[in-house]
């Protein structure tokens, strides 16, 4: 697996943001069983390169904490059987690797969530890796079903390595 990460700031949360990064998204693909080798791409940047982002991208012209780039446009979500239909647009030609895409979170809005929520910042960083994982897999929550769904699939892969609400 390959995640290139990039960190365009110069704020420290205390955490190691690669160790992190690599467990939750690791955890993740076990837990959604992708049985490929995956590529992820992860920027950390600021409250302001989010929103600028955010403002190009979706037209909401704010900051968020985390904005996910899908590469594969699933028609069952984590079901990774769609990418055989497309091999060359899906997978890294030099790695073999799939291609998941693109996760952006801000690290401002890492740490005013985790003192909002009353956890850790290690704790609110790997969240929103683990629930840009699922969106990346195809998971959204646009409605009220979803969004339940997608809440238990993201506490089951924080639980299962120990990323807790009290950690």
């Amino acid at each position: 697996m390959t995640i290139l990460l990039d960190n365009e700031t110069d704020i420290s949360l205390g955490i190691e943001y690669e160790k992190i990064a690599d467990k939750v998204i690791n955890a993740s693909l076990n837990y959604l069983d992708c049985p490929y080798e995956c590529e992820v791409n992860v920027l950390l940047t600021d409250n302001s390169g989010i929103r600028k982002v955010n403002r190009q991208m979706r037209n909401i012209d704010s900051a968020t904490d985390v904005l996910s780039f899908p590469s594969i446009e699933f028609n069952e979500p984590g079901d990774f059987s769609i990418v055989e239909n497309d091999i060359t647009s899906n997978f890294n030609s030099d790695t073999g690797e799939l291609i998941l895409g693109d996760i952006m979170i801000s690290l401002e809005k890492v740490s005013e969530q985790a003192g909002a929520f009353g956890h850790s910042n290690k704790r609110e960083y790997a969240f929103l890796i683990a629930h840009s994982m699922l969106h990346l897999a195809g998971y959204d929550h646009i409605d009220d079903e979803e969004r339940l769904i997608m809440e238990e699939k993201q506490n089951d892969i924080l639980d299962s390595i120990g990323y807790t609400r009290d950690c």
